[in-house]
């Protein structure tokens, strides 16, 4: 098995401490560079970071020399976890040098030639990358996303139902992890003991980004998926594991047993970082639970609970991701996994 040499820029943050983490001792990667800002430039990983994750920094990155954000860096792969602000440019000018970029920012997400991408649901997207290289003069390099944390929890369910039954219309309700605002994050007088109804920015991302994931790749374009979502975004003082309390108005009849079919045969992929159930079921009345059910097929898995019958849509359900792992660093890893896998890499 080929061996890639990767960075990582923005390594310092929280999810770049989520990707070392998960990159450590995995089969087709090695981390050889770290980017992160000037402050942290020029100092080794292990003085430049404040690790904020169970366990020690791996010893294979404590030495390594973080290095601006700029190209050129000595790996095959850049993995980015950069703010948003300045993502967009950084993201470009590596692109625009050549690398393939796995990009866990939003700077780009929406744009049209550029694949937003939860594997299991829309590898097919990744179609686009001919299109963005000729458009954008990219060259050999070229950028993918993955989406928003929140999206990651509830959008594999509603690809099950959407393939199977057809949607009208979503009712969203998401409660995010404190550790999706970054480190130092929320401070601690806002959220305990209390419940923050908005996050800046975040609910035009949840209602948007699954049209786009769901939607049909057609002609080099993507033609966003024609139901209608209508969210509600809040943060909650749970450490990691998103929640997203979802009703959902379907296009076709369909029984509860049929729904539920559709989740837990919806299939998965054989990829090193791929959960052995894509999506799981949960019976259980108080499941599922941020802190009993984030860490399911390694923080990879879904898991979708209180599955009913609705009084005024047709169904709803609870979907739990981990939103660093499933919804950020993991993810961008899977899209590198699939991307070698297609050969696109």
């Amino acid at each position: 098995m080929k061996v890639y040499r990767v960075g990582i820029l923005g390594a310092t943050g929280t999810v770049g401490q989520r990707f070392i983490q998960l990159l450590d001792g995995h089969p087709q990667f090695e981390i050889t560079a770290l980017a992160a800002s000037d402050r942290s430039a020029g100092k080794s990983y292990a003085e430049a970071c404040a690790w904020k994750l169970c366990g020690d920094i791996p010893p294979a990155v404590r030495d390594i020399m973080v290095e601006p954000i700029d190209p050129p860096l000595d790996c095959d792969i850049v993995f980015s976890s950069l703010p948003s602000n300045v993502a967009r440019e950084t993201e470009e000018k590596f692109a625009r040098a050549g690398y393939p970029v796995i990009s866990n920012s939003s700077s780009y997400r929406m744009d049209g030639d550029i694949p937003l991408l939860i594997p299991e649901i829309n590898a097919d997207h990744l179609r686009l990358i001919d299109f963005q290289r000729q458009k954008r003069g990219y060259g050999d390099g070229f950028i993918v996303t993955n989406p928003n944390c929140a999206v990651a929890s509830f959008a594999p369910p509603l690809a099950a139902l959407e393939r199977r039954f057809g949607i009208e219309s979503v009712i969203v309700t998401t409660l995010q992890a404190i550790s999706g605002a970054g480190y130092p994050g929320v401070p601690a007088m806002d959220i305990a003991d209390n419940v923050l109804p908005y996050i800046s920015g975040e609910e035009p991302k949840v209602e948007t980004e699954v049209q786009k994931i769901l939607g049909t790749y057609r002609d080099g374009q993507i033609e966003k998926a024609d139901f209608t979502v209508s969210a509600q975004c809040f943060r909650v003082h749970v450490l990691d594991g998103h929640t997203a309390a979802v009703r959902v108005k379907l296009k076709k009849n369909s029984t509860l047993e049929e729904v539920i079919q559709s989740m837990v045969e919806f299939p998965g992929l054989e990829l090193h970082s791929s959960p052995k159930h894509f999506i799981e079921v949960c019976d259980e009345p108080s499941r599922p639970q941020p802190r009993l059910d984030r860490d399911r097929g390694a923080g990879m898995t879904i898991t979708v609970g209180r599955l009913f019958p609705d009084n005024v849509f047709d169904y709803r359900f609870v979907a739990l991701s981990h939103n660093t792992v499933r919804g950020a660093a993991g993810s961008a890893i899977l899209n590198a996994e699939l991307l070698i896998e297609r050969r696109i890499i």
